[in-house]
C-alpha cells in the first residue's frame, strides 16, 4: 500500500534546487520591460549602498546570474527571483536581462520566490513574516485536500505537520516560525518598529493579539512615551477584555497607574488563565462545574470556621 502522509506530495530534488541555484542552460534575453514585479512580493527592494554597488557591477560585468520568470498568457513575464537584479539593470540602463522561463503553477512560484530571496544574508523580520506567511500557505495548498476518512495535517493550522515541515526547511524553531507568521497580524506602523529593532519581535508577537484599533493606540504610546516591555504587554491582554480598553485607561495602564477597571459585576478568568489548571480538551461546562464545586466547598469550611 503506498506511502499517504502529506509530506509524500512534495517533492525534494537536488541540493541545488533546495537552494534555488538555477541552472544557466536555456538563458535568454528578455526585455525589461515585459517583466513585471511577483504579486505581494514581501521582501523590499532599497536604494541603499548595496544596491549602487550592484549597479555599478553590472554597468562593469553584466548581468553574472540569470533572473527566474515565467511567462503569462499575455506573453509578458512575472519575476520569481532577481527583482534587486532587475531594479539594478534598468538603472543601469539595460534594455535587456537573462533570464530562464520556468513552468510553475501559482504556489510553486511562491514557495520558489521564497526559497530563493531566503538565501540573501540581511532579511527584516517584516520581510520574513509575509514570506513565511506566503509559503505556508502555499505549502497548505499543494497538499491538498485529504481523501474522506483521511486527516490532512496541513490543514489544521500553526501547530500543524505544515508549520513543521516550513521550519524545517527555513532553519528556525516551530515556535519561531509560529512568532513570524504572528507578526503579520501587526498594523504597518508597528511592524515597521520592529524592523527598526525599536519593538523586540516578542513584545510585536503579544501586540499582535490586539485589535488595531487598540494596536494604533500602542503605536501612538511608542511615539509618545517609550517602547513597552513583554510583561506589561502580556499582562494587559490577560487582565481585562479588549472591548473594555479605552486609549485614556491604556496610557494609565502602561504608565504604571494600573487604570483598567474590571467590568463592573464580574470577575474575569481568561482562557489563558484557566488553561493552567485544566487540560485543554475539558469542556466549559465541565471546568465551570469544577470551579463551583470548589467555591461551594470553600464556603463550607468558612461558614464552619466561623
Amino acid at each position: 500500500m503506498a506511502d499517504k502522509r502529506p509530506g509524500q506530495k512534495i517533492k525534494m530534488t537536488s541540493i541545488d534546487e533546495l537552494l534555488c541555484v538555477p541552472d544557466s542552460s536555456g538563458t535568454t534575453e528578455i526585455s525589461v520591460r515585459d517583466i513585471y514585479p511577483f504579486e505581494n512580493h514581501p521582501f523590499k527592494v532599497l536604494d541603499d549602498e548595496k544596491m549602487e554597488e550592484l549597479i555599478e557591477s553590472i554597468k562593469e560585468y553584466g548581468i553574472l546570474t540569470p533572473v527566474i520568470v515565467r511567462k503569462d498568457r499575455d506573453d509578458l513575464y512575472q519575476m520569481i527571483s532577481g527583482h534587486r537584479r532587475l531594479y539594478a539593470a534598468k538603472k543601469a540602463g539595460l534594455a535587456t536581462i537573462p533570464a530562464i522561463i520556468k513552468d510553475m503553477d501559482d504556489d510553486e512560484a511562491v514557495i520558489y520566490m521564497v526559497d530563493s530571496n531566503l538565501q540573501r544574508e540581511e532579511i527584516l523580520p517584516s520581510e520574513k513574516a509575509f514570506s513565511y506567511k506566503m509559503k505556508y500557505d502555499a505549502m497548505k495548498r499543494v497538499a491538498g485536500r485529504p481523501k474522506k476518512g483521511e486527516r490532512n495535517e496541513a490543514q489544521i493550522g500553526p501547530n500543524s505537520w505544515t508549520a513543521q515541515l516550513l521550519a524545517v526547511q527555513v532553519g528556525e524553531s516551530r515556535n519561531q516560525v509560529k512568532r513570524y507568521l504572528r507578526l503579520t497580524e501587526l498594523i504597518p506602523e508597528l511592524l515597521d518598529l520592529v524592523d527598526q529593532k525599536r519593538v523586540p519581535i516578542i513584545v510585536g508577537v503579544e501586540i499582535s493579539f490586539f485589535t488595531r484599533k487598540i494596536q494604533g493606540w500602542i503605536h501612538e504610546y511608542c511615539m509618545d512615551v517609550r517602547i513597552p516591555k513583554w510583561n506589561e504587554v502580556a499582562e494587559l491582554r490577560s487582565s481585562v477584555p479588549q472591548k473594555d480598553i479605552t486609549k485614556e485607561n491604556l496610557y494609565e495602564y502602561l504608565n504604571g497607574k494600573k487604570g483598567l477597571p474590571d467590568p463592573p459585576g464580574k470577575i474575569v478568568l481568561t482562557q489563558r488563565r484557566l488553561n493552567k489548571y485544566f487540560p485543554k480538551y475539558m469542556s466549559t461546562p465541565e471546568r465551570e462545574r469544577i470551579i463551583v464545586s470548589l467555591l461551594e466547598k470553600w464556603k463550607e469550611e468558612q461558614e464552619a470556621s466561623k
